[in-house]
């Protein structure tokens, strides 16, 4: 499995050193040539075409900010390369259909990197709810990205790059968990604000969200205003009692469970232990013709949810 990398920044040097471990890194690409330091033995290109052209790699992870993932996927797709893409896997309605359509007269396959939910936890608690009356479901997430956090980047904190601030870059996993544990809303009322940073970014900080599931609703808060980063965590309400997972840590009706497949983090803690999990998955379905789970259609689930709001500003915006 003879595998590239396009962008090198925080996040992709964790592809690069999980994909070490599991494949072939055969080539890496960034427009900062300093970066290639780190990867002596693998070809280097500042032209992400001319790299998927010449090399043609049986899978290219595609790492760069929000705003180039469409234009790179659908690129490499054309070329019938297969994609694992960041997360989100867009940041405009319009670049889904791109995408997809891109996807579906391609002869490769599409991955996107939403890899909580590969977290031991995380799997527990979607296999305990499938028997389960849903009755309601609450997400919490308070997180801290000061200013030099969105100065580390020239295209982080605005809505043409970034594409929006911590719902869709810090909370999209746990967005999407709550969709998958409970099911997909079919409106959302919601409220975005900027608290911490008003003036120094565009794009918001605190986001309140009320999901309209049909017979229930589900509640999610997101801020990167917090002092420090606390455990993100979900609690999801059903007839036979309460199960909340925060991390590892697993709670049903007061029994906790910790559960962890995984003894090493890759990267920061908080990105969990599911990148190993989910890249190893993506190179399987490659080898073995199997269909991955979160390929462009579902990827694009919580991209819509997103969407909807921003654009709600407290009113319900069906998605």
């Amino acid at each position: 499995m003879k595998c590239a990398v396009i962008g090198l920044g925080v996040i992709g040097k964790v592809h690069c050193e999980i994909i070490q471990a599991q494949a072939d890194l055969v080539a890496v690409c960034d427009i900062d040539e300093s970066k290639f330091d780190l990867y002596p033995d693998t070809l280097h290109y500042t032209d992400y075409k001319k790299m998927l052209k010449e090399v043609r790699p049986d899978v290219v992870h595609i790492c760069t900010p929000h705003y180039l993932h469409t234009s790179m996927t659908v690129f490499a797709l054309g070329e019938n390369i297969n994609v694992f893409c960041e997360k989100p896997l867009c940041i405009d309605k319009n670049d889904i259909s791109k995408i997809l359509d891109a996807e579906k007269r391609s002869k490769a396959i599409l991955g996107v990197s939403m890899q909580n939910r590969y977290n031991a936890s995380n799997l527990f608690v979607k296999e305990y709810l499938k028997d389960k009356k849903i009755k309601g479901a609450m997400g919490y997430m308070a997180w801290n990205r000061d200013i030099n956090y969105y100065n580390s980047g020239a295209w982080r904190g605005k809505w043409a790059t970034e594409g929006g601030g911590v719902l869709i870059n810090q909370a999209l996993h746990t967005f999407d968990l709550m969709q998958w544990f409970t099911s997909y809303p079919q409106s959302i009322t919601a409220k975005i604000s900027n608290i911490s940073l008003l003036g120094k970014i565009e794009v918001e900080d605190t986001v309140s969200v009320v999901a309209d599931c049909g017979d229930y609703k589900f509640n999610f808060f997101a801020t990167n205003s917090n002092s420090t980063n606390l455990p993100v965590q979900i609690t999801v309400s059903t007839d036979q009692g309460n199960i909340t997972v925060m991390d590892e840590n697993v709670l049903v009706n007061g029994e906790l469970k910790v559960l962890s497949n995984s003894d090493r983090f890759y990267g920061k803690h908080c990105y969990g232990s599911g990148h190993e999990f989910i890249i190893k998955d993506f190179y399987d379905c490659i080898k073995t013709g199997r269909k991955f789970a979160l390929d462009g259609a579902e990827a694009s689930k919580v991209i819509k949810m997103i969407l909807a709001t921003y654009s709600s500003n407290g009113e319900a915006v069906k998605i």
